[in-house]
């Protein structure tokens, strides 16, 4: 099956979009209990469950190594980590969830009091019930997190603090998937997979881009190379970009993916010069679903990495409500129950429809345009005249209006304010009617 005719036929029903919802929530399942971080067996565990599916490359890059302004850490596992009272009893576990450790925590073996435990202890009073969620990549400390309810109940101790973690020279690992197209001009889809038990930011990103994938990798025919690159933020796409210049100038569109299951609107955030292919495409698909286009600015996710300007490539992003936008953000409240199935099929048709924008988007020639052609005896018009034109007829007629050889379906689907999949249907009907070709 084509592209067109997936997406097609997930919009009109004909294929089970609630269904591939509830099994990309299943794969999150599998992934939600894994404790990852920027490097470490967390990280490589995550891309043994990918690999199951599609057949990512992994790359790994030593510990030390300098990426532009960067140094790639010491590797970071852990193997236990909890506060104990005098009874022994654990009443901050790492067993139980893993968000309870600041990550990159070195190790810890001491008594301490309450007092003492403090300055290391981090909790949310806005949010008393919930575990935040903390790191320490670049600083060496260490730390728990907790909800506030229960550090406001502990007594002043002695507490047994242990953190058995080991940050040793080892290796960054990131995962990379490509699938050729008829052109070498590639689309990058990029999702994060350094973050431990948090479910929307960003197991939801990593399981669309997944299914995204499969998808791709199934069709007989693509109009370009998909690069998918799943790999820590901020360190693990500035490491990609130090090793793939040769890559970066085939770069035609690329496409950040996160938060993607949680509540609200779709909101896509602009490139940096903010007039690329990609925010065309995108912005035409959130608009029609009533979501939000916002402009680009510094501060995010990797989408910052890939429009910095020693690089400036056509990057946007892809959400739902962003970062820092929803309260459960990077807290224990983001688990399996606060992204919902609906959301993530939702979100992949849209992620869909970009790319679908992105392959049919073309220009053709008008074949009969002096004046209307009588689209009736081909087929193409209601035989009961007297009634207004409905979509599909619409979506023609304007496809022959400015269908000149120089302006795009994407240009007339913005100009009429109709949605891409009709105006390419329409365009479909009318080529093979004759009346429409391709521009040459």
């Amino acid at each position: 099956m084509s592209l067109a005719g997936h997406v097609d036929r997930l919009r009109s029903g004909d294929q089970d979009l609630d269904g591939l919802g509830e099994s990309m929530h299943a794969a999150m399942a599998r992934l939600y209990p894994i404790c990852r971080s920027i490097t470490g067996d967390g990280v490589r565990a995550t891309l043994d469950i990918l690999g199951e599916s599609l057949a990512i490359q992994r790359h790994a890059v030593p510990s030390g190594a300098q990426a532009f302004d960067w140094t790639v850490p010491d590797e970071w596992n852990v193997r236990d980590a909890y506060i104990a009272d005098r009874r022994g009893l654990r009443v901050v576990d790492f067993r139980r969830h893993n968000l309870h450790l600041v990550g990159y925590s070195v190790p810890v073996r001491a008594t301490m009091t309450l007092d003492e435990l403090r300055p290391h202890l981090h909790t949310r009073p806005d949010q008393p019930e919930w575990i935040p969620y903390r790191t320490t990549y670049y600083h060496r400390d260490w730390g728990f997190c907790l909800p506030d309810s229960q550090l406001r109940s502990m007594d002043e101790g002695p507490y047994d603090v242990v953190i058995d973690t080991t940050i040793v020279p080892g290796e960054l690992t990131y995962g990379e998937l490509v699938v050729p197209g008829d052109s070498t001009d590639e689309v990058v889809v990029s999702a994060h997979l350094c973050h431990p038990s948090l479910a929307n930011d960003n197991l939801a990103g990593i399981a669309v881009a997944t299914e995204l994938a499969r998808t791709l990798t199934s069709l007989a025919k693509r109009r370009h190379t998909y690069r998918f690159l799943f790999a820590p933020g901020t360190i693990g796409s500035i490491t990609w970009l130090s090793r793939n210049a040769d890559v970066l100038p085939r770069i035609r569109h690329g496409l950040v993916l996160t938060g993607l299951g949680g509540p609200g609107g779709l909101v896509y955030k602009r490139s940096r010069r903010g007039t690329r292919g990609i925010d065309r495409a995108a912005a035409h698909v959130v608009a029609g679903r009533g979501g939000e286009v916002r402009d680009y600015s510094p501060y995010g996710y990797d989408e910052r990495q890939f429009n910095s300007i020693g690089f400036d490539l056509p990057f946007g992003r892809l959400s739902r409500t962003p970062h820092g936008e929803y309260p459960e953000y990077h807290t224990s409240a983001d688990d399996l129950s606060f992204v919902k199935p609906s959301q993530l099929a939702e979100s992949y048709l849209a992620v869909l429809e970009i790319v679908d924008v992105l392959e049919n988007d073309e220009r053709y020639e008008n074949l009969s345009p002096h004046g209307e052609p009588q689209l009736g005896k081909r087929g193409l018009y209601p035989t009961t005249g007297g009634r207004a034109a409905d979509e599909a007829v619409m979506a023609m007629l304007w496809a022959l209006a400015y269908s000149d050889g120089s302006t795009s379906l994407l240009d007339i689907a913005s100009v009429a304010g109709v949605d891409f999949a009709g105006l390419r249907r329409a365009a479909g009907h009318l080529e093979a009617a004759g009346l429409m070709a391709p521009a040459r």
